[in-house]
């Protein structure tokens, strides 16, 4: 602290450098809304590219059946893709690739059997 000085009646007038706040994280970021100008502006180029040909595919289908329900639906799961995509980038191919292994292999090789799930399970009820 420095005194700058002192007034008429002797109260000092201080002068206190102040820190500044500290930054707080950004909030996780919200879904897109369920707009496709939305949802296609959170993808990368190649899952943008995706997007455009199933929402053809998709519109092709809604002016068939008058039925916006795919549409709806179609959104819904890009919605989700894109969240995924902003808050952990590349996860969508990460989830291909371990879906097509675990069709090649028959199985999940990072899975747990079952049987030791639930014995994980119950060991940690019993220390709850």
């Amino acid at each position: 602290m420095t005194r700058s000085r002192v007034d008429a009646v002797g109260i000092a007038d201080y002068h206190v450098g102040m820190a500044s706040p500290a930054t707080l994280p950004n909030p996780a970021q919200a879904p897109p809304p369920a707009d496709p100008q939305a949802i296609r502006a959170c993808l990368t180029q190649t899952l943008a590219a995706e997007f455009d040909h199933e929402w053809q595919v998709v519109l092709d289908l809604v002016k068939q059946s008058q039925n916006l329900s795919k549409l709806h639906s179609m959104l819904q799961k890009w919605r989700h893709i894109a969240y995924q995509e902003m808050r952990d980038p590349g996860s969508y191919y990460r989830m291909l690739a371990k879906v097509e292994q675990i069709q090649r292999s028959g199985g999940n090789p990072d899975g747990v059997p079952f049987e030791q799930m639930q014995t994980l399970i119950r060991d940690r009820q019993d220390r709850a």
